[in-house]
């Protein structure tokens, strides 16, 4: 058999999502793919956890949206979509909510009355909230008993600050003070026309557009904007939790950076994956490959509306802890005294190149990376711009970076385990 052709792509090719406004000025966007026979909406609201004024009421809010509305119970909710092979999905993060629904484009019509519902007319019924607290807070003692999930959870707190939105945690107790005026309460601040954005995608028709629309112009409108003090960073850069009867540790490193507006971000994304954002990077062949330290290490860029910054995680067994510690600093060392070699950057450009593609193979990729895009003030256009620079970034630079943003003075890091 005879290999085909390695093919580099250097152009990626992205439909423009066209932009509609709501007569109340909630923005549509529309990625039209029809040879899809699918439909996807997604309503983006500002309604992440730095936007909540109790603890745990953002995330209770957008699970509850489909508890029950007016017009339908949940079960009758998860029944309709069900019947039509229909399906919604709720993701929240530190700004946004995302609350997505997806159907057959030809089942738009009865999926679109679901839509509604959840969208514009949840009640978020007594008893339903009442099972959601006491399951959502026996899910999180149980979590909490996990090193991975208190590694995670303190380095946040390491970087940003017990106190800021990003960095604070509650005690799964505070899930108990929960009620359903409290989520009304979430829901009429953040869940408006000035909040939200819209973004569709697979076979949009006039039908569906329409239909859209009308949804989104029945979300209430708030002209003044309520404001949220946030408080400024303060870092902590060395912490040890122990946690009795564990038999690894976890370990999360990392560092204070910018968001991805910033002109470094994307090198920066190749330096992470350079580092260990592949199977084969630096990190994995150390910690794994050579050293049988763990079964997985990764780095990456993280990116959030107000912060941006460079992670590291693992997990190794207790007793080679302090090894591991020493190896992760050999690499990063590695970065800021030696130049990459061309061929091994060059692998990893085509790796990153590779994850775009795969990203973008279809509308639902397509259209969370415009979601990305548009939030971060970019337009589709942005996505050839970021693969040129990937392409741009030389071994020079990779040094430069690591000089710069590397420093072991300023690195974050928090270690769960035994040490006793």
């Amino acid at each position: 058999m005879k290999q085909p052709p390695l093919i580099t792509p250097s152009q990626i090719v992205v439909p423009a999502a066209e932009r509609h406004t709501a007569s109340n000025g909630t923005s549509i966007y529309a990625i039209n793919c029809p040879e899809y026979e699918v439909v996807r909406i997604s309503f983006v609201f500002h309604a992440g956890t730095i936007t909540q004024c109790h603890p745990f009421a953002a995330s209770a809010t957008a699970n509850m949206l489909a508890e029950g509305t007016e017009l339908y119970s949940s079960q009758q909710i998860a029944e309709k979509l069900d019947y039509y092979g229909s399906y919604f999905d709720i993701n929240i993060d530190r700004d946004y909510a995302y609350i997505t629904f997806c159907c057959l484009s030809k089942f738009f019509t009865q999926t679109a009355e679901v839509i509604e519902q959840v969208i514009l007319h949840p009640t978020f019924p007594e008893s339903e909230v009442e099972t959601y607290k006491a399951k959502r807070k026996q899910q999180l003692s149980i979590e909490r008993r996990k090193v991975e999930t208190l590694a995670r959870e303190n380095f946040a707190r390491a970087m940003f600050g017990d106190s800021h939105p990003y960095g604070i945690s509650y005690s799964e107790e505070r899930y108990d003070t929960l009620s359903s005026e409290i989520l009304r309460n979430h829901y009429s601040r953040c869940y408006t026309a000035e909040r939200c954005m819209v973004v569709c995608s697979g076979t949009i028709s006039e039908e569906v557009l329409s239909r859209t629309r009308q949804i989104a112009e029945q979300l209430s409108s708030s002209p003044l904007l309520d404001t949220i003090t946030i408080p400024t960073f303060d870092t902590t850069h060395d912490v040890r939790i122990n946690h009795s009867g564990a038999v690894q540790s976890s370990i999360r490193m990392g560092r204070m950076l910018f968001p991805r507006t910033h002109e470094d971000f994307i090198p920066m994304q190749v330096l992470a994956t350079l580092l260990g954002g592949y199977f084969g990077s630096r990190l994995m062949q150390n910690l794994r490959e050579q050293n049988g330290f763990t079964y997985g290490v990764f780095s990456a860029m993280v990116n959030f509306q107000q912060a941006g910054y460079l992670a590291i995680a693992t997990q190794v067994g207790k007793e080679i802890t302090e090894r591991a510690l020493g190896e992760i600093a050999h690499e990063i060392d590695q970065l800021r005294t030696t130049l990459v070699e061309q061929e091994e950057l060059e692998l990893v450009k085509n790796i990153m190149a590779g994850e775009m593609m795969r990203i973008l193979d279809g509308p639902f990729g397509i259209a969370d990376v415009t979601t990305e895009n548009i939030l971060c003030g970019f337009d589709n256009s942005h996505i050839q711009h970021n693969l040129e620079r990937i392409r741009q970034t030389t071994p020079d630079e990779i040094l430069s970076l690591a000089q710069r943003y590397l420093n072991p003075a300023d690195l974050v890091t928090v270690v769960v385990g035994d040490f006793e």
